[in-house]
């Protein structure tokens, strides 16, 4: 089927990326970093000061805060800036802890082809996407060093604040090596553990949230799930700013924003269909290596060759030592559609991984 949007484009990530954020925060404490700042207009609101707690809600997107929810996230909103591609969040997470654009750290999907090993790895999990163990060395899957490691280095304590059963996951592990973890359980426990680890100077926190992803990938955005998921994000915020001392500077983002597939416009490809085709990436940006005609003919998408491709995981092309990880090129399904591979799951509500604005564009907030 033919398309009817504009070609995607790249997100930015020289000014008003998700990298930028991280890049301004890390050289705010060690007045040193490897990718660009923000932008001078998003950085203003941004104190200096002599701790950072940043607060990551997964899976909302700045167009999220209109909800009637959001209120406490909805005032203090600076401005958004995009997330890197695919908008999926172990793409988003590896950027901040690591400092650098996709192209540079090289975890460049969530289905992430990785040929050394000979298949497709669910990032999420650490195994491949039909659930089997892989051996994988989670702590030198990021190149080094990471942020927490150069935090460290210039004196700076870096912690995150985390659910507590993601303590000793592969994800946790390939993320967060070098940083202190403390896990929470309750919404109250995420203002107590967050204020009190936050309270000693010299500290960089990074407080992970996953109730709104969770709920919007579930039930979708019209549901009460969603409606008290993004209650209690709202009410993270409103208690921490009121209770961090003015001597933190406290910032919020996310990783990607969401949008509500409806059934009848999630595609699952047969076996046939996929015969003779690697399948990675997500629903919304599937990577493709092969011909992707059959794909073409099942769903309104765009298709764009890797050729055009260069920018999207970065400021620069793909270095070489992760070129293999890399398809022929990307379906881009139209808004409001998805296409999934065998193995990817097409019974949720909401997803993300495409370029629309829904899912690219993430907030900065600050408290004032």
């Amino acid at each position: 089927m033919s398309s009817d949007q504009a070609a995607p484009r790249p997100p930015n990530q020289v000014g008003r990326g998700l990298v930028n954020l991280g890049a301004h925060l890390e050289k705010s404490l060690t007045s040193s970093t490897l990718a660009p700042t923000l932008d001078t207009d998003l950085a203003a609101a941004l104190p200096d000061t002599e701790s950072v707690v940043l607060v990551l809600f997964d899976g909302l997107g700045s167009r999220q805060l209109g909800h009637p929810a959001a209120g406490a996230l909805r005032s203090a909103m600076h401005g958004s800036i995009d997330a890197p591609f695919p908008t999926t969040t172990t793409v988003s997470l590896a950027t901040l802890a690591t400092g650098r654009s996709p192209a540079e750290h090289g975890l460049i999907a969530h289905a992430l082809r990785l040929p050394d090993l000979g298949t497709i790895v669910n990032t999420i999990h650490m195994r491949t996407v039909w659930g089997r163990d892989i051996d994988i060395d989670t702590e030198g899957f990021l190149p080094g060093p990471n942020l927490w490691a150069r935090l460290a280095g210039a004196g700076i304590e870096p912690i995150t604040v985390q659910p507590g059963n993601f303590a000793t996951s592969p994800l946790t592990r390939t993320l967060y090596g070098g940083a202190r973890f403390e896990g929470y359980y309750t919404l109250d426990e995420v203002t107590a553990v967050t204020t009190d680890v936050a309270s000693h100077p010299g500290r960089f926190v990074f407080v992970y949230v996953p109730f709104v992803d969770l709920a919007a990938h579930m039930h979708g955005q019209a549901s009460a799930a969603y409606e008290e998921a993004v209650a209690g994000a709202d009410a993270i915020w409103d208690r921490l700013s009121a209770k961090l001392p003015g001597t933190v500077t406290l910032v919020g983002t996310s990783d990607h924003g969401h949008i509500d597939i409806a059934p009848d416009r999630r595609v699952r490809l047969t076996e046939a269909e996929e015969s003779g085709l690697v399948l990675a990436g997500d629903s919304r940006a599937l990577f493709v290596t092969g011909d992707p005609s059959p794909i073409l003919d099942r769903v309104p998408a765009r298709w764009v060759p890797i050729d055009e491709l260069d920018g999207f995981w970065g400021p620069g092309p793909v270095p070489d030592r992760f070129r293999d990880r890399l398809p022929d090129g990307v379906v881009f399904p139209d808004d409001g559609w998805a296409v999934f591979a065998r193995y990817m799951n097409d019974r949720l509500v909401g997803y993300h991984g495409g370029l629309s604005d829904a899912e690219r564009e993430v907030p900065v907030l600050v408290r004032t």
